[in-house]
């Protein structure tokens, strides 16, 4: 009984691993893929148009291919170096915090949040694509901005009023009051060529959509106003 005991909580603990394993790559992709020098592959290309239009989301197929190739990969190699049940433990932890990050960046974005997590994920993940794309890139945890350094210290995030999230507004357009301590609309909420060629180039030049372009009702703004301007890397 005790060695399926232990077994169980290797198991646990393998999944746990491949959970964290996945926080990790999570961040490694956001930062130097997604937002790397270059723009030139599938995966950055989707990601940028994902900032130029917040709600924009690559094909479920193409992530659906791109997870299995990861399996693919991960799973003989993680039952070599730690036998089948761990290598399927630590797989299988790996491939559910990798859904799980998809849902929680979806629901970022169309969803309200629900909970003291779910606000802090939601600021956190807005300052990124409204204040500095080059920060701030962990979607689900904080924890590798704080270790590496790239964390985002903003606590009221301006978004622009064009690209505001639904759930940020009411019918009429206009900031909801439970969300004013945290979030700032700037701008028009225009969109025309005009804007949406100018948040495609910032999103491709990894810059705020609010240092691109500068409209009527935003004269006056400074970039980064003093309450929410990033310092350096943390």
């Amino acid at each position: 009984m005790q060695p399926l005991v232990a077994s169980g909580f290797a198991g646990v603990f393998a999944a746990f691993l491949g959970a964290i394993g996945w926080t990790f790559i999570e961040y490694v992709l956001h930062r130097f893929v997604f937002h790397g020098k270059s723009a030139k592959s599938l995966g950055a290309r989707e990601h940028r148009q994902h900032h130029a239009q917040v709600d924009y989301f690559a094909p479920w197929w193409q992530k659906g291919l791109a997870a299995l190739a990861a399996t693919s990969l991960m799973l003989p190699l993680s039952v070599a170096a730690q036998g089948l049940v761990l290598g399927l433990s630590f797989t299988s932890g790996f491939v559910a915090m990798y859904i799980v990050y998809e849902i929680l960046h979806r629901r970022a974005h169309t969803h309200a949040p629900t909970n003291a997590y779910g606000r802090w994920l939601r600021r956190n993940h807005f300052a990124h694509h409204f204040a500095d794309p080059r920060r701030a890139q962990g979607v689900s945890t904080p924890v590798w901005d704080f270790v590496i350094g790239t964390r985002l210290p903003i606590e009221r995030v301006r978004v622009p009023r064009r690209l505001a999230m639904p759930w940020l507004i009411d019918e009429h357009g206009v900031l909801r009051p439970s969300y004013a301590d945290e979030y700032l609309l700037v701008g028009s909420a225009r969109r025309d060529d005009r804007t949406r060629k100018a948040d495609a180039a910032a999103a491709m030049a990894n810059r705020s959509p609010n240092e691109e372009l500068e409209l009527p009702g935003e004269r006056g703004f400074p970039s980064h106003p003093p309450s929410t301007r990033p310092g350096r890397f943390q």
